[in-house]
């Protein structure tokens, strides 16, 4: 018997119990439906980390100074105003693997534009912080030396800050903002980023020539003027992470002529390192869902193979019949193990629509990211057909070794 004649004959049985066969197939529309649109869920998630890594700026390592206390109270963070320029310098020429470490100062306040004005932060940096954030220019030029060195009234915009100030599709370039009175002329805009992974806009930044934050800005004294608040480190690709870190503390540590032991005045944050850390965790939360689902299928199966078991009851005397006209033990096999694989294929292929849409609503009605994949639908349709020639195959086993003078006699 071929195979066109062996599911021509499966159809026709499903056809026959219609009810039964669609409740049968439930149990593997929702456990297809539900391992799709779960591991969906679980990809966009990992997604939406990769995406903050990207905007972060790959292999980025960023050192604050440490706190401080005033009358008797401890500051947080970035307090103690213990690193410098010459800091920053060391590291970028002293530690193997780093590519560039950018200074920084930051500060916030009004920018004003014309009539319009809006509050945002503005860090005074050079060059090197482009690099370290992986972050390139969608329009204008960069910092000269002359401009980093000699307090230069030049800024580079954030799209955000741009669109705040000059509304949208107007080209900044050239345009002259204030910030504390300070007259300001935009070289260059930024590429659009995004939010970070704590929610808010990187897009609305001022960027200025690290001299031109710390003397005209910002006013600092004399005394303080290589003092700064970050440093924003890249290492090289494929370097040991850890190493590189545990390289600049040392360094820092000397520099700041720390005794063992002692309190370090400065942190170190490996912020890459954590977003991997959470993409780990959003990987493993999608396996759990997806084996969570998974149970749905199995469900289903089980469906499956009772429904059989009960139609190779009902239809023994069918059998009998078929093997007393010639038909052979592998023929009745092949004929139940069908039926069964037609069931759970076609209740898979009903749960991959049901998965998909449900998916989408999820992602435009609950604001989560989805991510539907290939992959996920081909694991789906996969476990699906196991899962039909799996459950199908005793009771058709059981079939086809049935004897046909019994099977006729079967009442």
């Amino acid at each position: 018997m071929n195979m066109l004649a062996v599911l021509r004959i499966a159809l026709k049985a499903l056809r026959v119990n219609k009810l039964r066969s669609a409740l049968t197939m439930l149990g593997m529309i929702i456990g297809v439906a539900a391992v799709i649109a779960m591991i969906a869920i679980g990809s966009g998630a990992q997604e939406r980390v990769r995406q903050q890594i990207k905007n972060l700026g790959s292999n980025l390592i960023l050192i604050f100074p440490g706190s401080t206390t005033a009358s008797g109270v401890r500051l947080g963070t970035g307090a103690a105003q213990t690193l410098t320029e010459d800091d920053a310098m060391a590291i970028a020429r002293e530690v193997e693997g780093v590519i560039v470490a950018a200074p920084a100062v930051r500060g916030a306040g009004q920018v004003v534009a014309g009539n319009a004005n809006w509050s945002t932060q503005y860090f005074g940096t050079t060059n090197d912080y482009f690099i370290a954030r992986d972050w390139p220019l969608a329009a204008g030029r960069l910092f000269e030396e002359a401009e980093i060195n000699g307090a230069g009234k030049v800024a580079i915009i954030g799209q955000a800050t741009a669109e705040k100030l000059f509304g949208e599709g107007v080209d900044p370039i050239d345009q002259v903002i204030r910030v504390r009175k300070v007259p300001l002329t935009i070289i260059g805009v930024l590429e659009r980023k995004g939010q970070n992974a704590l929610g808010q806009d990187q897009d609305d930044i001022l960027l200025l020539p690290i001299s031109t934050a710390r003397n005209r800005v910002l006013g600092q004294a004399q005394g303080r003027q290589k003092r700064i608040g970050s440093i924003s480190v890249k290492t090289a690709d494929g370097v040991d992470m850890k190493g590189v870190e545990e390289r600049m503390r040392e360094l820092l540590r000397q520099r700041l002529r720390v005794q063992p032991g002692g309190e370090e005045p400065f942190t170190i944050r490996n912020l890459t390192e954590i977003l991997q850390a959470q993409e780990t965790a959003s990987r493993v939360l999608t396996m759990l869902l997806g084996a969570v689902a998974s149970v749905s299928l199995l469900v289903g199966g089980i469906g499956i193979m009772n429904i059989m078991l009960v139609s190779v009851t009902e239809r023994t005397r069918e059998i009998g019949l078929r093997m007393a006209v010639g038909a052979r033990g592998r023929d009745i096999l092949k004929q139940f193990l069908v039926e069964a694989l037609v069931l759970s294929m076609i209740g898979g292929a009903i749960g991959i629509l049901l998965g998909v849409g449900a998916s989408m609503l999820i992602a435009q009605f609950a604001n989560w990211n989805t991510d539907i994949t290939p992959q996920a639908i081909a694991l789906a349709v996969g476990f699906a057909a196991a899962i039909g020639v799996f459950f199908g195959f005793y009771p058709a086993r059981k079939a086809s070794r049935l004897l046909p003078i019994e099977a006729l006699r079967y009442e």
